[in-house]
């Protein structure tokens, strides 16, 4: 009994003389997770929790540098053969216009001085030309005096007739693309600003590399930068090699320069672009003078062809009277031809000029420049 009260009053004392602030001992913090080094990288991509546990997503792949650096392939246009046929429905379906109506007021069973006004507003409203015009007018009016009752199918090949006739497909409309033994022939592009000059010289040597020919481009629109850097990328499309000098730099020069890549290359043709500017008539003759006699230093200029554009009707005639009295156009490339329903341009320039439409432009796409073919044409005005 003595022993238990005097462990009790030890115990007391011990609990009254223990230090004050002593506890629990403190809970230590979960050690942070090591910085990633250079032996250990960091995991990256997103993160999904599915049933408490983290699972790391893969990075996304990246592709080989060398497939990041291959160069495009190189594409291989059609042939130029059938061209125009194939884009005949773009064709028809500008010009139906002008087809419908005509064939529409020579079918009426009477056909008296008001008709006839008809037929000739029509004809002039497609920029034929105000001579040209009268000139069918009067033909026509002969042969149906000759004709009298006529069938829808007399009357479709009575126009077709004279239409093929205005077109005059006697002309000789051949691209002069061949070489002269190892030397290449020179196509000279030349038009105003606009009319789709540069694109029709890209145009030109899609058509020539799918008929097997070896290219060359020029980009003597030195002025435009624009221009040139269209030109370089028409020429890697189908591997045409395009030579190029600095913006603004001599024009005669980049051409020579061209014509001389052209005979290292042994290249059938170099297709030279030219500055369109039209300020004046004597800045023009001088700047196309000099790249011509620069280019006949080292090879013939084969072909001056001149681009129009079709929808600009008699403003594109004007500009083709001034390109013909400084160069000797020798063939027109008529661009955006299924945009308009004045497809009498076509024989207006070539009756005005003297000079055959060789090219005629069916569309954006890369091989919508076609030989221009007149009987594919007057069948797409006149209709089946």
């Amino acid at each position: 009994m003595v022993i238990s009260i005097a462990v009790l009053a030890v115990g007391s004392l011990f609990l009254l003389l223990r230090p004050k602030g002593r506890g629990l001992p403190p809970v230590e913090a979960p050690p942070e997770p090591p910085a990633p080094t250079l032996e250990e990288p960091a995991k990256a991509g997103p993160s999904e929790e599915e049933g408490g546990a983290t699972t790391t997503l893969p990075p996304p792949p990246v592709a080989p540098v060398e497939e990041l650096l291959k160069a495009p392939e190189i594409e291989i246009p059609l042939p130029s053969a059938g061209r125009m046929v194939r884009l005949r429905s773009r064709l028809a379906r500008s010009q139906n216009m002008l087809g419908r109506g005509l064939l529409e007021l020579l079918s009426r069973d009477r056909l008296d001085d008001d008709a006839w006004d008809e037929i000739e507003e029509t004809l002039i409203t497609a920029d034929i030309g105000v001579s040209t015009t009268r000139a069918m007018v009067e033909d026509l009016r002969t042969k149906v005096k000759v004709l009298g009752t006529r069938t829808p199918a007399e009357v479709r090949k009575l126009l077709r007739e004279e239409l093929l006739t205005q077109v005059s497909p006697e002309l000789d409309r051949t691209l002069r693309t061949e070489p002269h033994g190892e030397r290449p022939a020179v196509v000279l592009v030349v038009g105003v600003n606009g009319t789709g000059k540069t694109t029709t010289s890209g145009k030109l040597a899609r058509v020539l590399v799918g008929d097997g020919k070896k290219v060359v481009l020029g980009a003597a629109d030195t002025f435009r930068a624009a221009a040139t850097d269209q030109l370089q990328t028409w020429g890697d499309r189908v591997g045409a090699a395009t030579v190029r000098g600095p913006e603004g730099g001599d024009p005669a020069s980049v051409a020579f320069d061209a014509v001389a890549r052209g005979i290292e290359d042994k290249a059938d043709t170099v297709i030279v672009d030219t500055a369109g500017r039209l300020h004046t008539k004597t800045g023009l003759m001088d700047e196309l003078g000099k790249v011509k006699r620069v280019i006949e230093k080292k090879a013939t200029v084969d072909e001056v062809l001149l681009v129009l554009d079709a929808t600009t009707g008699q403003n594109g005639m004007r500009q083709a009277q001034v390109f013909a009295e400084v160069v000797n156009v020798t063939g027109i490339a008529l661009t955006k031809l299924d945009g308009t329903a004045k497809g009498g341009i076509v024989i207006s320039v070539q009756r005005e000029l003297g000079v055959p439409v060789k090219l005629v432009g069916l569309g954006e796409g890369p091989d919508d420049l076609a030989p221009f073919d007149p009987e594919v044409f007057v069948d797409a005005i006149v209709g089946d």
